[in-house]
């Protein structure tokens, strides 16, 4: 869910030939819960091989990685680890609402309601085991690095974006910006149009620079934290009841404390919990990224596994490759 920061924070639109040659860490999971929910039949069931496997993810990452790569664009994969043990609550909360709409979806296949079958099972969407394995398996025969974070992978994939080892993350949550990533992209796909609600919205790839928005907010990265500890994050969902983003923004430029702000406020959670897990997330200092030329082999035999056509893997391994299947090996990306 992350931190509501979008209305606050200013973004500039960018194009593929911006990003053309840099290095750009995604946050894996978040980039896979979209494919899952939203590649989908018009009843709301997901994209199934003829063994019932789920393969949206495969869909969405054999589709959207190809046109990344051949805009000239190096992702790297970072994937969430064991989650701090204040995001348990929200990670239970989650799953209640899931079991809700599964009950509500098993009603609207009764009552044969298509349109609520295509709500419900988005709203009890998650990303099993086999999907996050699958999805690694699937990443590395691309030739692209795949990072194992300790704990979040906003975290990890922030720190990878301090040390300069990446331009920018890729994600649609805002805690990168809390876990001090320099520079944040939203919307890194080459569609041009995205599916909100019952309509299609134009969108583009847009950057938040961290320096750019402290500046334009007139905070430091610590009252960033405190501002998204008001809102509300994964580890105190809902924040402080009635306080919005333009309310915190407020109070955060107000208070030269923190120890005072949350005194008056006497909210029901421990805001020093909280912001210590943004200061001091555990993340592995010792990655390493490594782009190889894709394992066409590997590609072959996960794709065609789950009832892929030679025909559409041949496209992928064209983009991938840039060279058309009977010509010779040509290293044109890596």
């Amino acid at each position: 869910m992350g931190v509501k920061l979008s209305e606050l924070v200013p973004k500039k639109a960018i194009t593929f030939e911006d990003l053309k040659g840099k290095k750009i860490a995604v946050d894996a999971s978040n980039m896979l819960y979209q494919f899952v929910s939203s590649i989908r039949q018009m009843d709301g069931t997901p994209l199934m091989d003829s063994k019932q496997r789920i393969t949206s993810h495969l869909m969405g990452l054999s589709t959207r990685i190809p046109n990344l790569i051949e805009k000239g664009i190096k992702p790297c994969f970072v994937f969430d680890g064991k989650p701090p043990r204040l995001k348990i609550k929200e990670q239970e909360e989650r799953e209640h609402r899931k079991r809700v709409a599964e009950t509500k979806l098993e009603q609207a296949k009764e009552e044969d309601n298509t349109e609520a079958m295509a709500k419900y099972s988005k709203m009890s969407t998650r990303l099993s085991r086999e999907i996050m394995e699958e999805s690694k398996e699937f990443l590395k025969a691309l030739g692209l690095p795949v990072i194992q974070a300790p704990s979040e992978s906003d975290a990890q994939a922030a720190f990878i974006c301090e040390k300069k080892d990446v331009y920018a993350v890729a994600s649609s949550d805002f805690d990168t910006l809390l876990f001090n990533s320099p520079r944040m992209i939203t919307n890194l796909t080459v569609s041009q149009k995205r599916k909100v609600g019952g309509s299609y919205i134009n969108i583009t790839p847009e950057m938040i620079e961290l320096k750019q928005a402290l500046k334009k907010l007139n905070i430091n990265q610590d009252q960033l934290i405190a501002l998204g500890i008001l809102i509300g994050t994964d580890y105190n969902v809902g924040g402080i009841k009635g306080i919005g983003p333009k309310t915190a923004l407020k109070l955060v430029q107000q208070h030269k404390t923190f120890d005072k702000l949350f005194k008056d406020l006497n909210p029901d959670f421990n805001w020093k919990e909280i912001y210590a897990i943004f200061k001091s997330m555990p993340i592995m200092k010792n990655y390493q990224l490594k782009w190889e030329s894709p394992n066409e082999d590997k590609i072959n035999e996960i794709l065609l596994d789950h009832d892929f056509s030679q025909e559409r893997i041949d496209k992928i391994l064209e983009k991938l490759t840039g060279k058309k299947k009977g010509q010779n090996a040509l290293d044109k990306y890596f």
